[in-house]
């Protein structure tokens, strides 16, 4: 996920550690797809745009053995969360940071052989600019890989909680659409504008039943970004969400069976 909007806020740097724990099947899966397709190359230097707390750019090192990975993000928090992490499993010496605003030039020096970009370009003002960008970084055979959402993740299970579920999204999307144009572009056709070959392009479905024991640690902080923007609840539906969120309260998600649907989308191109 992409964090410039939100460099101040602890708890979004929270949720992108939480989705690297809850969902790490799909993190294991996608980068996996990943690292076959850069074969038995000697991929040495790799990019993560909009690396977040660093869930893509620690996998990346684990499965490139050797390689320089690079996490870029304009949060220095979040970066520091990387350095932290990399630090604590023996990887300080082949990870490294930089914070940088992408919006405003390409921050990272010489060239690249991977470019990893987790639910990060939706949040740039000229996505297509950066894809230029890259692939004039890129080496000749060298790999970029985009993942997005085709649809948001969901947490309630029972009929009444699905319901009230699909209204908030439907709030919450007309939000991120007026903040976010660039959110379910053709992610393909853009890297092939930008001068890539497309190779590959797979979703991950995503189905956790029961849901693992941090989903709702998890959920509680996307219901609670949601609130902060879903405008014009309907109170009934405003009620319902504040009980979700009360702690340990009797309709609290801490209380309610979850089960964690969703997909993502890995596009991958080649220089």
């Amino acid at each position: 996920m992409s964090h410039d909007h939100h460099h101040d806020d602890t708890s979004f740097a929270d949720l992108l550690d939480l989705d690297g724990d809850v969902l790490h099947e799909y993190w294991a899966d996608a980068l996996s797809f990943v690292r076959r397709a850069a074969g038995d190359d000697q991929r040495q230097r790799i990019v993560d745009l909009g690396a977040g707390t660093g869930t893509g750019t620690l996998r990346l090192a684990h499965r490139f053995a050797g390689a320089e990975v690079i996490a870029v993000d304009a949060s220095a928090e979040m970066l520091h969360r990387v350095r932290a992490k990399a630090l604590d499993q023996g990887l300080a010496d082949r990870v490294t940071t930089i914070h940088a605003d992408l919006d405003e030039g390409w921050p990272v020096p010489g060239p690249v052989d991977v470019t990893w970009a987790s639910l990060s370009l939706h949040h740039l003002a000229d996505p297509d600019r950066v894809l230029r960008d890259v692939h004039a970084a890129t080496r000749p055979g060298g790999l970029i890989a985009v993942a997005e959402f085709p649809v948001q993740i969901r947490f309630l299970a029972d009929e009444a909680g699905s319901a009230l579920e699909t209204r908030l999204l439907e709030l919450f999307g007309r939000h991120q659409a007026e903040r976010l144009p660039e959110l379910g572009s053709d992610w393909a056709a853009r890297l092939t504008a930008a001068g890539f070959t497309l190779l590959d392009e797979r979703t991950f479905d995503i189905d956790l039943a029961p849901a693992p024991p941090a989903a709702a640690d998890y959920a509680a902080i996307w219901f609670g970004r949601v609130r902060r923007h879903a405008d014009d609840l309907d109170p009934a539906d405003a009620a319902a969400l504040s009980a979700l969120l009360d702690g340990d309260g009797p309709g609290s998600l801490r209380r309610r069976e979850l089960r964690i649907r969703g997909a993502r989308t890995v596009t991958l191109a080649r220089r």
